[in-house]
């Protein structure tokens, strides 16, 4: 989701972050930390070479998702995206190990995707975690989009030794299991945008 006060510019230049540092750094010859930073003058020099530090500090303000970190670190200004790589040494982001939960972990997905995930249960695919929501929470979490809501069995899976993450943002990450991983016997519920429950078992 994008602010109604971004322009079609930011918009642009946000899409083009989100790739840059969750999937795309090293393919584009960025020097990408562990811990997901890269230089705001690297990636000016190499990927952006139409827009300015100005830019980049109004696009990360005006995030609604709030999916990127600025930071001065030794005296230089670098960013990182909060979540969402696909880089596999991108290992050491600020995340908090979740102990216990006061609120539903949802998973937002599609219909169409259900027949699949079904069989198979989630999938992390090509990214590092599984994305979920605390609670039905659209601007951290969940698309706007989405039509299909899985809930987890925190208890249940922590208990089998998955591991829950949350990212500075608020999103839970989950890697799932070492296939990438986590199968229905983890799901509470499923349940569509219209309010039908699914049967998974």
């Amino acid at each position: 989701m994008f602010s109604k006060n971004q322009s079609k510019n930011d918009i642009a230049l946000s899409k083009r972050l989100s790739y840059l540092l969750r999937h795309g750094a090293v393919k584009e010859g960025l020097n990408i930390k562990p811990n997901g930073f890269i230089t705001v003058e690297d990636l000016l020099n190499k990927s952006l070479l139409q827009y300015t530090i100005d830019d980049i500090k109004r696009v990360v303000k005006t995030n609604n998702k709030q999916r990127f970190t600025l930071a001065t670190i030794d005296g230089i200004l670098k960013i990182k995206a909060n979540q969402g790589h696909s880089i596999p040494t991108i290992n050491q982001l600020s995340l908090r190990i979740l102990e216990f939960i006061d609120f539903d972990i949802i998973h937002g997905t599609y219909l169409k995707y259900w027949p699949k995930i079904k069989t198979e249960g989630l999938s992390r695919m090509k990214r590092n975690h599984i994305h979920f929501a605390k609670g039905l929470n659209f601007i951290n979490g969940l698309r706007q989009s989405a039509d299909l809501f899985i809930y987890v069995n925190f208890d249940k899976a922590k208990e089998d030794g998955l591991i829950f993450l949350e990212s500075e943002n608020g999103i839970v990450l989950c890697a799932g299991n070492s296939k990438g991983f986590i199968e229905t016997r983890y799901f509470l519920k499923v349940i569509t945008r219209d309010g039908q429950t699914l049967n998974f078992n």
